[in-house]
């Protein structure tokens, strides 16, 4: 379509199709008032608050600007005395009904600045009767009084957050916005993502944080505001924090490419745990007669029990020198360190390099053994490359999108929005989980097969496939080997076959198989439901599958996406906090590739590789390892079996942990190094969709904290390695060299651009963000297809422990919680450890809502309350694992998956029983 030419005050201008009269003066630098329309995030305009009203020569009546999209030859005229006197109109109107200025709940807002600009401070008509505040929500006021029902915050709702809590209700004078049934907001199903509240114009809806004890008025501004990121899951969203003497007052969302402004409830209201008063700022060494017990737990009520503060030089000399020690003389074996996916990529990358060169073994290990291990085994296996294919936004373009094994609402929620967004435009949306969830009700199909059964599901799905041959063959012989393989195979899983296993009626399996392979676009989505199993490996070898067999890959709305857990949790990975791995997945066996880490680095490394997470457990236990350093990992609640591994944290030797709390893992430290948090440094951080972000400093450290790779750089030097780096740029630089993934990608750039998605062609051109177009990073070009056998899970349900026990991560708490549970908004929202169970399982078991249960596997059992809930299946218990007053990894299985060695966290065999409440406190 061609551009619109047409008359803006005077002056021949261009409009691109479907461009509106207001955007394109706003292009132009003229500037119309707006209440009802946000161009920044560009919400869809509505045209009902009337303040962007112009003058078109030949029509009778005004037009909305926002609305209006211009013909040729019109002429527009935005600053006549008619537009200008009914926009004045317009804004007196609204004024009337506003609180007066000064005790407006935000007389700072968009709406009292535009009331400046077109000079109306006061009404001459009468006031309508008001609503009253509800301040029933830990993080929001709302404030009806100061309402101009301009829609904005039901379109965020329900346009683009696609929430569906926020409406207009009753009729006439009596409308007004209500939350669900008119109910009360702390009370309604709001997930309080604020995504309102960053949309009102006029401080009907506030963040608390901003107002007095009354929640009525405005008290804080801050002095500074500072883009970064959010700290929190791999999506990896944009923010701009608001700060008020060095504390950081509120959060918003700013136009990132994976956010677009949008936040969840972590993201807006999660920020304040790092002005908690738990956090170390001052080193911590153990005093002489704390002796390390594992069966004791971190006192809230005074978590530095057990330590003395200490200087950074007596700290750092101690926590070195017993790292020193261990490995003179017992060798370099005996020590291990966990890196982190908190942390910067510089960081991560610093760290591992410390454990290879000082240390002198690939002992080294970090969280995505415990999400995505399994992932990447298979993806390293299949296209040589662990990194999505394609950006999670690329389910706008796909005409199926298949979510396997995930809970995107709850892990990811702003990605979750772009998938709701999606099927509202009319994509066909497939999840495949043995629960339901948020995105079941906006879903084409629910497949709840039964759990562990995924291997059954998915090659009944390849079955249907290959046999009613929907494959694409040209792609298969192009582009991947082993596909005669994978059809001989798949013969032994028919859907008929399937269906006594998986629990998905055989013509379901069809339909699904047939949907996918058929559409133009169709892409895979998963989660830690697939990883986390021992045959986690299979399952994403069937996803692979999928994908190569039907040619569903490389292309726009097509691939292949593991959502990421953490929020840096590739970043790691790609940094080299692997034990089998250097930077960029080059493995340490590899001379070839070896060999230009250690020219670099001047020193021969170990060609063997390390141990894992849960091997460097049962290493400790065995006597094998006796030191380790661990940075900002919390391995005494995220480990399966956490009796096992709070023992092993407990007989080791020497234990440092770097981190900005007492954690449950440094509990059991003999040196704690207080570290700064993700708002209190400079470095770049990797999301999901591969994409390198710069992380800027927004406030100092508390106290005497310091920044972690000053900390790594200082133990690395106290164990003789001599470095000098002088910041994060200095060390990306020299991963710039070592890692390919990062061509043309500059920390100039970076703090240019502020994102660039790997891999890059050009300095000059953006990244690309579908990879593989023309085939493989392999050595044939080509991608491997690898069948997969249905195993069961390691401990399948019996007489004794009839059911089964699932865990995972609740919306408002994130990993471990040793960050969330500090936030206050978050902890408000949910503050205690529940269990959920479906209604008949309770029903069966006598049991109510609030009741306490004991649940129990065959490594240990816990006391908790139990919560009612319709999307767990009958016999399944689901747990989060963030409460350490009820740590569900207690109970959890340890065995692993052969191939990515990640624990079975998804299934193991238990029981509930009610026990009764006196008993409970007791």
């Amino acid at each position: 379509m061609s551009k619109v030419q047409f008359e803006l005050d005077g002056k021949m201008v261009e409009a691109a199709p479907g461009e509106s009269i207001w955007q394109v003066a706003k292009r132009e630098g003229t500037e119309i008032p707006h209440l009802c329309y946000s161009p920044e995030p560009d919400y869809r305009a509505d045209g009902n608050c009337r303040a962007c009203m112009v003058e078109i020569e030949g029509e009778r009546v005004l037009a909305a600007s926002c609305k209006r999209t211009p013909t040729v030859g019109m002429k527009v005229k935005s600053a006549s005395e008619r537009a200008k006197s009914a926009r004045k109109m317009v804004m007196e109107l609204l004024v009337a009904d506003q609180p007066a200025r000064e005790t407006s709940h935000d007389p700072d807002s968009k709406f009292w600045n535009w009331a400046d600009k077109v000079e109306v401070s006061e009404s001459r008509f009468p006031a309508a009767e008001r609503w009253s505040g509800d301040h029933s929500h830990p993080a929001m006021s709302v404030n009806l009084d100061s309402c101009i029902q301009c829609g904005l915050c039901v379109r965020a709702c329900r346009e683009v957050q696609v929430n569906d809590v926020i409406g207009m209700a009753y009729r006439n004078h009596d409308s007004k916005i209500v939350f669900d049934f008119d109910d009360p907001m702390g009370e309604s199903t709001c997930v309080a993502c604020g995504e309102c509240v960053q949309a009102c114009p006029t401080g009907a809806l506030m963040p608390s944080s901003l107002l007095d004890e009354q929640q009525i008025t405005r008290t804080v501004y801050a002095d500074k505001k500072v883009d970064s990121l959010c700290p929190f899951c791999g999506v990896g969203c944009q923010v701009t924090y608001q700060v008020k003497d060095e504390k950081i007052v509120y959060a918003e969302g700013r136009d990132g490419p994976a956010n677009h402004n949008r936040l969840c409830v972590k993201g807006r209201f999660g920020y304040d745990y790092i002005h908690h008063p738990h956090r170390i700022t001052k080193p911590l060494i153990r005093l002489p007669n704390a002796k390390k017990d594992a069966m004791d737990q971190v006192d809230p009520a005074n978590p530095f029990t057990h330590f003395r503060e200490a200087t950074w030089e007596e700290a750092l000399d101690v926590a070195a020198k017993g790292l020193v020690k261990i490995r003179d003389e017992k060798g370099v074996k005996a020590l291990a360190g966990f890196g982190s996916a908190k942390g910067s990529n510089e960081e991560a990358y610093l760290f591992q390099k410390l454990v290879r060169t000082g240390f002198g073994s690939n002992n080294v290990d970090h969280c995505t053994r415990l999400c995505h291990a399994s992932s990447v085994a298979a993806l390293m296996e299949g296209v040589n490359s662990g990194a999505v294919s394609a950006p999670f936004s690329a389910a706008l373009d796909a005409e199926v999108v298949i979510i396997i094994g995930a809970n995107p609402t709850v892990n990811h929620p702003v990605a979750a929005t772009f998938f709701k967004n999606a099927a509202k435009k009319g994509t066909k949306l497939i999840v495949m989980d043995p629960r339901k969830q948020v995105l079941s009700r906006h879903a084409y199909k629910h497949l709840q097969f039964k759990p562990g059964s995924d291997v059954a599901m998915l090659n009944g799905i390849l079955h249907t496939i290959i046999n009613e041959d929907l494959t694409d063959k040209q792609y298969i012989a192009g582009y991947t080997e082993g596909f005669e393989e994978l059809k001989v195979k798949i013969q032994e899983f028919p859907p008929e076959k399937m269906e006594k296993i998986c629990g998905i009626p055989a013509e379901t399996l069809k339909e699904v198989a047939r949907l996918y392979a058929k559409a133009k676009s169709s892409i895979i989505f998963w989660g830690m439901g697939i990883s986390q199993h021992i045959h986690g490996t299979d399952n994403s070898r069937c996803l692979i599958a999928l994908a190569l067999i039907t040619g569903q890959i490389g292309r726009p709305g097509t691939g292949l996406h593991p959502l990421r857990g953490q929020n840096n949790v590739q970043g790691a990975s790609d940094a080299g906090l692997i034990p089998m791995l250097l930077p960029d997945y080059q493995p340490v066996g590899r001379a070839d590739l070896r060999g230009a880490f250690e020219k670099l680095w001047d020193q021969d490394l170990d060609p063997k590789p390390g141990l894992t997470v849960v091997e460097i457990m049962n290493a400790i236990h065995a006597g094998t390892i006796t030191g380790m350093y661990i940075e900002g990992e919390n391995p005494a609640m995220s480990d399966p079996d956490l009796q096992h591994a709070r023992e092993a944290l407990a007989k080791l030797e020497h234990l440092v942990v770097q981190d900005l709390f007492v954690t449950e893992t440094a509990f059991h430290a003999d040196v704690i190094l207080p570290a700064s948090a993700f708002a209190e440094k400079v470095g770049t951080f990797t999301n999901t969709d591969r994409r390198v972000q710069l992380a800027r400093q927004v406030v100092k450290p508390p106290g005497d904290a310091r920044q972690d790779l000053w900390i790594i750089q200082e133990i690395a030097n106290r164990m003789g390695c001599g470095w000098t780096y002088s910041g994060p740029a200095d060390v990306f630089n020299e991963m710039a060299q070592l890692m390919p993934s990062l061509n043309n990608i500059t920390w100039e750039r970076l703090e240019r651009e502020g994102a660039v998605t790997y891999p890059v062609d050009d300095p000059h051109k953006p990244g690309n963000e579908i990879i593989f177009t023309t085939g493989f990073p392999t050595a044939s070009g080509r991608a491997k297809i690898v069948p997969a056998h249905v195993t069961p899970p390691d401990e399948v349900p019996d007489a004794d422990y009839p059911m089964v026990l699932s865990t995972g991560r609740v919306l408002e708490h994130w990993h471990t919680g040793s960050m969330t549970r500090r936030a206050d908004v978050l902890d408000s929202i949910e503050p205690e450890a529940t269990a959920f169970m479906s209604p008949k399982d309770m029903r069966r078991l006598k049991i109510w809502p609030g009741d306490f249960i004991r649940l129990e596997t065959r490594r240990g059992a816990i006391e908790v309350k139990v919560r009612s809930d319709r999307d767990v299946p009958e016999n399944m218990v689901f747990m989060p694992f963030c409460y350490a007053e009820a740590a569900a990894n207690l109970l959890t299985n340890p065995a692993l998956d052969p191939y990515g060695k990640i624990p079975e966290f998804k299934f193991c065999a238990a029981r509930v029983e009610k026990i009764d409440i006196r008993t409970a406190a007791e």
